[in-house]
């Protein structure tokens, strides 16, 4: 799929998520960063499901980094990875006091410098917590950006970033983030990638190649 095709398809996305929301249950910048933490390698769903109750006990950066490991686990241990999560938690919130004053910072170095905290993170947590647009790419990004062709079959995510941001306008980025990411959990899901309906889907369609391996 060329430049122009590809800018085509993003748009096609945009227009079917006009307005694609956040699906993690998070207000604050600090519970935006523990949520979007506690999330990889799990479904918001599970993460959703276990907040609530760890941000009642532990609402900010102070009350957590004064938890121990053990403390913490017991609020995420039906998370997968809770331990090492447990224990990037609590080094994040003491990086946070420390450096920090408790808040959290607004730049992508200093939220790629906090533990546990990486590229994808990062931007999530500028989109959502700070309205700086982004492009934030997880393993639906990767898999439908790569599917299309439109970067490499062995893009990293920081290669699928700088693509879809030097497409695509600015003013577009946060949206398209929160839409592609529905894309993949919707219809062109890891198992039975189905198109949505449209004559502009299926022309799309010739060029996924999971769809062709199917």
């Amino acid at each position: 799929m060329n430049d122009t095709q590809a800018v085509a398809m993003l748009n096609a996305v945009l227009r079917l998520y006009p307005n694609a929301q956040p699906t993690l249950t998070a207000t604050t910048p600090f519970e935006i960063l523990v949520a979007v933490m506690l999330s990889a390698q799990t479904t918001d769903v599970a993460v959703n499901a276990v907040t609530p109750k760890l941000f009642a006990a532990y609402p900010d950066a102070a009350h957590l980094a004064q938890a121990t490991v053990a403390q913490i686990e017991p609020y995420i241990d039906r998370l997968g990875l809770y331990h090492v999560k447990a224990q990037h938690l609590q080094a994040m919130s003491q990086q946070l006091v420390s450096e920090f004053g408790g808040a959290v910072p607004g730049t992508r170095a200093e939220l790629m410098a906090l533990p546990g905290v990486g590229q994808k993170t990062a931007t999530v947590v500028l989109t959502d917590a700070f309205g700086v647009p982004g492009i934030a790419v997880d393993t639906h990004v990767t898999r439908i950006i790569r599917g299309f062709g439109i970067v490499g079959p062995t893009a990293t995510p920081t290669q699928i970033q700088a693509k879809l941001e030097a497409l695509m306008p600015e003013h577009t980025w946060i949206n398209l983030h929160r839409a592609l990411i529905r894309l993949g959990r919707e219809w062109l899901t890891a198992r039975h990638p189905q198109l949505p309906p449209g004559a502009d889907w299926a022309a799309f369609g010739e060029a996924y190649a999971p769809l062709k391996e199917g």
